[in-house]
């Protein structure tokens, strides 16, 4: 918990939040109170920030504006893809919104959410599942809402018509202001008080074509999210260097195998990795996610991908992948062969 609440990411959500705070009558200096930040890191798009900062602003921002059902609404309207930069880019030249969604499923931290999603393929339905758990209690609410209205936003942006879902379930109880989310979302009912929040959609919908849709466009953009959170990566002290190691080697290298590159004892290896929040397992297995995600993408089958990375049997890498990705290497390798790889 103490690694995520320290990862980086982009200002661009937390410059929006302060825009709409001070639309709403809030002075710079309560909206950044006890985060660290200053004005002028507002203004640079390039400035990095930990999760805990953003959760600082958003804090000060809800209890400044004195947080009601429908706040995060009206914060959401804000949130438009040339205010993400590159990742903004990439979406508006997706092929489909499909390509859009993964690609900002890929690059969250570039984005204005800090809940995780991820996708689930169940027959011709799609559900974006959304978990809120990283986000403090009290600002749950306010980042649902806010996070709804931008997808609402931003999917209008991409694609002046409405894609309707198939169902939509809130972990919110139910409000009249929330009346709008049928329309929003082109669905007749909305369930609140779901134990998670999420979104389903037919699998044909997503593959509707964007208009502004180019691959050469797309694939530089997607490069350019790579390399930021690449970079992002490999500042993260003992962490990254085994991030590094563990490509090198392709992701098959035990611990005693990269304690050994580092000239330290597994002992000191596994004290200095928790010492910030993670583990070698938790490493390794996020490391051969990303060099799967690469070979698919470079057109290997998922045979070779599975042999390639040392897996016992193709069933064993299919189930890891389901886990890390929420779809099978075979789908993920058709929808994305060809284009940008993970790494450069």
């Amino acid at each position: 918990m103490t690694e995520e609440l320290g990862q980086l990411r982009s200002i661009t959500s937390t410059a929006l939040l302060a825009d709409f705070a001070l639309g709403r009558g809030l002075t710079v200096r309560s909206v950044l109170e006890g985060s660290g930040l200053r004005e002028v890191d507002l203004r640079d798009p390039s400035t990095e920030i930990t999760l805990s900062q953003e959760f600082s602003v958003m804090s000060n921002v809800v209890t400044g504006i004195e947080d009601e059902p429908g706040l995060g609404l009206l914060a959401g309207l804000l949130c438009h893809p040339p205010a993400m930069g590159v990742l903004g880019f990439a979406l508006m030249s997706s092929a489909t919104l499909r390509h859009a969604m993964d690609i900002a499923l890929r690059y969250t931290d570039l984005s204005f959410t800090a809940a995780s999603h991820s996708i689930e393929e169940n027959g011709d339905q799609v559900w974006v599942l959304r978990d809120d758990s990283m986000l403090p209690e009290h600002l749950r609410r306010f980042a649902l809402e806010r996070d709804l209205a931008a997808i609402a936003t931003m999917q209008q942006d991409l694609l002046p018509m409405r894609i309707p879902a198939i169902r939509v379930e809130l972990f919110v109880e139910a409000h009249p202001i929330y009346e709008m989310f049928g329309a929003v979302f082109g669905v007749e009912d909305v369930v609140f008080s779901a134990p998670k929040s999420r979104i389903a959609f037919k699998a044909s919908t997503l593959e509707t074509p964007l208009p502004q849709s180019n691959i050469s466009t797309a694939r530089f953009y997607e490069q350019q999210c790579n390399d930021l959170m690449e970079s992002r990566h490999s500042r993260g002290g003992l962490s990254g260097r085994v991030r590094q190691l563990l490509i090198r080697h392709g992701g098959s290298a035990d611990q005693t195998r990269i304690a050994a590159d580092l000239d330290v004892s597994v002992r000191t290896l596994r004290r200095r990795l928790a010492e910030e929040g993670t583990t070698f397992r938790e490493l390794s297995t996020e490391t051969v996610g990303l060099l799967a995600e690469e070979l698919l993408i470079a057109g290997l089958t998922v045979e070779q991908a599975a042999e390639r990375l040392g897996y016992s049997s193709v069933s064993a890498f299919a189930s890891a992948f389901r886990t890390w990705k929420g779809q099978s290497p075979g789908h993920f390798g058709r929808l994305h062969r060809g284009r940008a790889t993970v790494r450069s």
